[in-house]
């Protein structure tokens, strides 16, 4: 495709692709001719970027323009769409631009249809860390990439291990493949535990700590994740997701259903065999209890988009609910 966008919050994974795009499209001793990065800050840069597309390469191999941080997606003015609208149709199959956002394209704007009408799309966002039969996929897949093969229990715990951080998945998997050697060698959980490093305080775990009412390891997980500078909206997300996905397991067990899949399709769960592990993490609560959870952490949430202190306010909230599974 001449038009490229790439868009979402996975930034590392952006960085690969436009990578990869560079060393397609462009011939190495001619690539201080041919490509060129317009930053958002650079005065008229959506059409500045368009005007340089126009223009055809020096040498061999293709013209690379690439529109950074662009916001086109967001507000456009009706100058500019119509630069749009006359400039992408005619951009030469000898050029390609690239353009690159964080965040979502407004559906609702013509500059959105019109630039989804001449390139091609695809979302580059970060799987949120409750949804784990995703970031297990994500492993496999990139496992494959890179030629090396991983137990399903090794896939598990590289997973559990790097949870949605793209950059440490590749560079963990980069250290077992090492390990492995060129021989095709199958990598075990006990290879993975011997090397991947583990970030152990995650999201997850606090929710399994205030869930067991643990009030001294929620505390500490919680010091840990913002020293880990992990985003205090983040980890309520994440909260949220977790002890949704364990309310609805529970009420349709108390409800006396036996169908493990009507249980997984209700709970949003892709992979049944789950409700195996999250039937044994839930015996010792009650949906009562797991539903009292939920206005707790709204108020958490609500209290923390109002501007409280961080830590203060998620260690109060986290004692208050390990009180709900503790009573």
């Amino acid at each position: 495709m001449t038009v490229i966008l790439y868009w979402g919050d996975d930034d590392f994974a952006i960085a690969k692709a436009v990578t990869a795009i560079q060393q397609s499209s462009l011939d190495p001793a001619w690539t201080s001719f041919n490509y060129e990065k317009v930053l958002p800050d650079r005065e008229n840069a959506a059409v500045a970027a368009l005007d340089s597309a126009m223009t055809p390469p020096f040498g061999t191999g293709k013209r690379l323009v690439w529109l950074a941080d662009t916001n086109l997606m967001q507000q456009c003015s009706e100058q500019l769409l119509a630069e749009l609208e006359r400039t992408l149709p005619q951009i030469p199959a000898t050029t390609v631009l690239l353009l690159t956002s964080k965040n979502k394209p407004d559906g609702r704007l013509k500059s959105t249809k019109t630039i989804q009408k001449y390139a091609n799309v695809q979302e580059f966002g970060l799987i949120p860390p409750w949804k784990t039969e995703e970031l297990s996929q994500r492993v496999q897949i990139v496992a494959k990439e890179l030629g090396l093969k991983l137990t399903p229990d090794a896939v598990q715990l590289v997973a559990e291990s790097v949870g949605n951080n793209t950059r440490q998945l590749y560079l963990e998997l980069d250290k077992l493949q090492l390990l492995a050697g060129g021989e095709g060698q199958q990598i075990d959980r006990v290879m993975v535990a011997s090397l991947v490093v583990a970030n152990t305080q995650n999201s997850l775990q606090l929710a399994a700590a205030i869930r067991q009412g643990d009030v001294g390891t929620a505390l500490h997980l919680i010091t840990e994740l913002i020293n880990h500078n992990e985003p205090a909206l983040k980890i309520v997300a994440t909260l949220v997701g977790q002890f949704r996905t364990w309310l609805w397991v529970k009420m349709l067990l108390e409800a006396g259903e036996k169908d493990d899949r009507v249980i997984a399709t209700t709970a949003g769960l892709g992979n049944p065999k789950r409700l195996f592990f999250i039937k044994q993490e839930l015996q010792s609560t009650t949906a009562d209890r797991l539903a009292a959870s939920l206005p707790k952490l709204l108020d958490l949430e609500f209290n923390l988009k109002r501007g409280a202190e961080t830590t203060s306010t998620l260690q109060i909230h986290a004692i208050e609910l390990c009180q709900i599974f503790r009573s």
